[in-house]
């Protein structure tokens, strides 16, 4: 798998969303493994030249969050050229334009969805910020604005001619935001409109069945997944390890869940403070508790940490509380066990590995949707 000059350790990504996939999530992602690039969260141009502060933290990374890409949004072609020179100095391996965000700010200013109704005008922007650059240009789109209006193939095949290097579509209309289910014949046909880029399909992918499914079923060349990481960070690994080997790799044991998610709460002090870096975890420890079994007094308490000592009270208190529901292994009893992950995929409705299943969108800056 390829991005422009990049060779890929996998063709699995990480997907952008606003307030999630920060410098700590990638970083625990990395570390897991199976990760072969990764795009940090959606910036506005302008906020970026201007060097203002929330846009300098949404992009800052380091030395072993690589390979990564930046994604910007906006509609002024100059904001955007020189956003990207930017992103170029600071040392990212590629440039992402956001064509699919339906966020109403975004939309709004003409970025996000609303690039992909003026085909012409996006051709020029594009075009502009290829010049300026030598490192990739990406695009990231959903299938259109509505059922009525399914631009991306036509799209796909105007920004190949000006020279992005790869695109990543989501299986959704602007109209949809998350509802409904993905259409892979969407996807499919994204990938049908190109000549030699890769296209990556995007959309409810949560196990490694439903990462193969949706490579089998759209001939994409790669697959991004965005809330399925926070459904099972392990995701990557394990999907890696299927597409190469064909052997499913069992979930993590508690154990290991706890000890990643301890990681990924010190890497959030480290980035934000201890502080405002135990505020920000509130909403990401929920997920990692979705797999825990019964953990309802843990998701009380730990949506009200402010320091590193009151996690670890949330934790200590709630593993003390759990072990009335294992066994003398410390495992837990079969009718306290988390029910098993599934594809998001319809297949075949008499098969249960593909039930389709709701994956929620996590609360904060997605709200609007």
């Amino acid at each position: 798998m390829r991005i422009g000059p990049h060779t890929l350790s996998s063709n699995l990504f990480l997907s952008p969303l606003a307030g999630y996939t920060n410098l700590p999530m990638r970083l625990t992602l990395r570390e897991l493994g199976g990760l072969g690039w990764a795009t940090t969260d959606l910036v506005n141009a302008r906020s970026l030249i201007e060097r203002n502060r929330t846009a300098l933290k949404l992009v800052e990374s380091c030395a072993e969050d690589r390979p990564l890409a930046i994604q910007l949004f906006g509609s002024v072609p100059e904001e955007m050229r020189d956003a990207a020179v930017m992103c170029e100095a600071m040392g990212a391996q590629s440039v992402d334009i956001n064509m699919g965000c339906p966020v109403k700010k975004v939309v709004k200013i003409g970025g996000g969805s609303a690039m992909m109704t003026e085909l012409d005008k996006t051709a020029a922007l594009v075009r502009g910020m290829i010049n300026a650059v030598k490192i990739p240009v990406t695009a990231k789109m959903r299938l259109g604005w509505d059922d009525d209006n399914l631009t991306a193939p036509e799209l796909a095949r105007v920004l190949e001619d000006v020279g992005v290097a790869a695109i990543f579509v989501h299986g959704r209309t602007r109209a949809q935001g998350f509802a409904g289910q993905v259409n892979l014949a969407g996807i499919r046909s994204v990938v049908q409109a190109v000549k030699t880029i890769p296209v990556i399909g995007n959309g409810d992918v949560t196990t490694p069945e439903a990462v193969k499914h949706m490579l089998e079923e759209t001939g994409c060349a790669g697959v991004s997944i965005g809330r399925g990481a926070f459904y099972d960070p392990w995701i990557f690994r394990r999907s890696d390890h299927h597409l190469r080997t064909g052997e499913l790799l069992p979930e993590p044991a508690f154990a290991e869940r706890v000890r990643v998610m301890r990681r990924h709460f010190e890497r959030y002090c480290e980035f934000y403070g201890e502080e405002n870096g135990a505020k920000h975890f509130r909403k990401v420890a929920p997920w990692y508790a979705k797999r825990f079994g019964p953990a309802r007094p843990f998701k009380v308490k730990i949506i009200t940490i402010t320091s590193r000592a009151d996690f670890e009270i949330a934790v200590t208190e709630y593993l003390e509380w759990r072990t009335q529901f294992c066994d003398e292994h410390g495992e837990l009893r079969p009718q306290y066990q988390p029910g098993p992950m599934v594809a998001s995929f319809m297949r075949d409705p008499d098969d249960p590995v593909f039930t389709r299943e709701s994956i929620p969108v996590p609360k904060g800056p997605v709200d609007t949707w």
